[in-house]
């Protein structure tokens, strides 16, 4: 099942939520400095000992002080356009994330809208992206959760989701 919540993602409880991090994983401004706040200094730890992720990618770690047990950190393109392959880039991270969790015994988990924020990815491009891959993989899952920032991104998911 995928539904649509606003709020803020650190406080889902949930097998794992995604970050939309950055190549470095260090942290980040954001719904990515917001998880990192949010999981204590073990989560910056965990991610320097990864030593990075490429844009397209994704990495698993624990959720540490968050009420999800795991965090994982997927890298969304920056919008150039579209002229750079950010659709596929940006497809890979949501399905990366997905194959991840599978492997990793996850059932329930939430994403943010990724790339939406400072990387500048159209609202309506990103949302129509991650709803398809979301509904490829919703038999796999009990519970797939869209946690949106703010009103805009909520009403875009809530109308593609229906």
């Amino acid at each position: 099942m995928v539904r649509v919540v606003k709020g803020d993602i650190t406080k889902l409880d949930c097998d794992a939520i995604v970050n939309a991090a950055n190549e470095s994983l260090l942290g980040g401004g954001g719904v990515d400095g917001a998880i990192h706040a949010a999981a204590g200094p073990e989560l910056l730890e965990a991610c320097r000992a990864i030593g990075g992720c490429k844009t397209g990618q994704a990495v698993i770690t624990p959720g540490f002080a968050l009420p999800a047990d795991h965090v994982i950190h997927t890298v969304g393109p920056v919008w150039r356009g579209g002229l750079f392959e950010e659709p596929r880039l940006l497809t890979n991270a949501y399905e990366n994330s997905f194959s991840l969790a599978q492997a990793n015994g996850v059932k329930t988990i939430a994403f943010p809208c990724i790339s939406t924020g400072i990387y500048g990815y159209p609202l309506e491009d990103a949302c129509r992206i991650a709803v398809w891959v979301m509904q490829n993989f919703n038999e796999e899952f009990d519970q797939i959760i869209a946690c949106c920032f703010n009103d805009e991104t909520f009403t875009r998911y809530q109308e593609l989701i229906g």
